[in-house]
């Protein structure tokens, strides 16, 4: 087994010498440029760590990692694109840099890309992950449809805000590990639980994201902690302080998320307020620790050697672990 930054690079250095330049540029540059911010990789990573915990040589499983990842960053450019924002990873998105047709043309590029590296597998293990991705890939969408329909609506509830995260966040990091198992050629008793490993500790994930978007180090965070806040974003923080709130601080919460604020940091100070007294943020925090412990579960059951649960259990306890 390797370290978490033995991997990253690993992936980097795979991405390197996949990266030749073709023509037309303005269609490659981008994505050359957005594979380029870099991140954490840890989606492609969790790919090369599971085909190694299933007795695999990580190498086998860097063509599948590398689809994962540019997957993930073809959906942030769309992302981008749809939220208008200026930065991604501190940079400026690629819409902005080029221009709006360039962003969809290139990361329609992108999404063709991904399948393709499934190409280098033999025909059994081919089929397999180009099933998962295709599914994957529908549910991401899905997610991210889920997400733009909640913004406009006021009845959302918690089972529909953990099904949109689950799809727009947690399959993509479920699917990175099952990937690695079917590489590996692991049992389908072990491909399933490393699927649910992976889908319980993504969603963990991203309830922990909404915590520390709004309680998170604006020094270490990486982006304007209090985001969702200033775009009304009905978090799972929201509807968990809305459902424990007083008939007044539902009332004051709600009117925070209509009306546009003309203070921005009294508002995300009001709002973190009610967060906080109404049981918000300690029942976000009780779900982001449920979510984890449902991931080790799982490790429980899986046939493997204590070790290598070990590795996983790791893995997700640092994951977990993180402030910002």
């Amino acid at each position: 087994m390797h370290t978490i930054n033995q991997y990253q690079e690993y992936v980097s250095e795979y991405l390197e010498s996949q990266s030749n330049m073709k023509e037309p540029r303005n269609l490659y540059e981008p994505i050359h440029y957005i594979l380029g911010l870099g991140g954490k990789r840890i989606r492609p990573v969790l790919t090369l760590m599971t085909a190694e915990i299933f007795e695999t040589d990580y190498k086998k499983a860097l063509p599948a990692a590398l689809a994962v990842e540019v997957f993930h960053n073809f959906s942030l450019v769309h992302d981008d694109i749809m939220d208008d924002a200026p930065l991604r990873r501190g940079q400026t998105t690629v819409h902005e840099k080029w221009d709006l047709n360039t962003g969809i043309l290139s990361g329609d590029a992108m999404l063709i890309l991904a399948y393709q590296y499934f190409e280098s597998y033999q025909p059994k293990i081919f089929r397999k992950l180009a099933k998962l991705f295709s599914k994957t890939a529908l549910q991401v969408c899905e997610g991210q449809q889920w997400d733009v329909d909640f913004e406009t609506r006021d009845d959302v509830t918690i089972p529909e805000y953990l099904k949109m995260i689950e799809y727009k966040t947690a399959v993509l990091v479920a699917a990175a590990m099952k990937m690695g198992a079917i590489i590996a050629q692991s049992s389908k008793e072990n491909a399933k639980l490393i699927y649910d490993f992976g889908l319980n500790l993504g969603l963990a994930f991203q309830l922990q994201d909404d915590y520390l978007d709004a309680f998170g180090d604006p020094e270490t965070f990486g982006k304007q902690v209090g985001g969702d806040i200033i775009e009304n974003k009905k978090t799972y923080l929201y509807l968990k302080a809305m459902e424990f709130s007083t008939a007044e601080q539902a009332a004051e919460l709600k009117q925070l998320f209509t009306n546009p604020a003309v203070d921005v940091d009294a508002k995300i100070t009001a709002v973190k307020e009610i967060f906080n007294v109404s049981g918000g943020s300690k029942a976000t925090q009780e779900a982001i620790q449920d979510f984890t412990f449902k991931a080790f579960e799982t490790l429980d059951k899986m046939n493997l050697d204590s070790a290598k649960k070990e590795v996983l259990r790791a893995f997700g306890d640092n994951l977990m672990g993180r402030k910002a």
